[in-house]
């Protein structure tokens, strides 16, 4: 038997309060998240990436800016929705489904395949020679720095 669970399409909504209509974009939007605890300074939208720095386990525990590699980084992870502004701090990182203001290189255009960090915590245009994952596709060309991507996960 299989369990295929709640799907929830809806767009917008009523506001409980005060009755108007309003825009619900994370609801049930697919992202899926997990808590980390960081290695360092990350900013909203930086690529991050398992710290390799950390003993045993705690490597898969804790994430840091995934650092360059002109390849494709494949110890990254995901895509940090919240601040870190010191090591031992527990953030939110969305490692799969749609995320909206991930730092990325210029030049990326709506429905590029993107490889993780090329650039320190960006995502960049997939090319052919790459040897790390597709990390994600662009769901819009890139704008002052930053696009909307669609997370493809481990």
């Amino acid at each position: 038997m299989s369990r295929s669970g709640l799907q929830y399409l809806e767009k917008t909504g009523i506001d409980p309060v005060t009755g108007l209509a309003v825009d619900i974009p994370s609801a049930l939007d697919r992202t899926e998240t997990r808590r980390f605890t960081s290695g360092g300074v990350i900013a909203i939208g930086d690529v991050v990436a398992f710290d390799t720095t950390a003993a045993g386990s705690a490597r898969v525990l804790t994430v840091t800016k995934a650092a360059i590699d002109l390849l494709g980084n494949d110890l990254a992870v995901g895509v940090a929705l919240e601040v870190s502004s010191a090591a031992g701090t527990d953030i939110d990182v969305a490692v799969r489904g749609y995320v909206e203001n991930v730092a990325c290189t210029a030049g990326v255009a709506l429905g590029d395949g993107l490889v993780a960090s090329r650039v320190s915590g960006e995502v960049d245009t997939y090319v052919v020679t790459d040897t790390g994952r597709v990390f994600g596709v662009a769901l819009e060309a890139e704008a002052a720095g930053t696009c909307d991507i669609y997370l493809y996960g481990n």
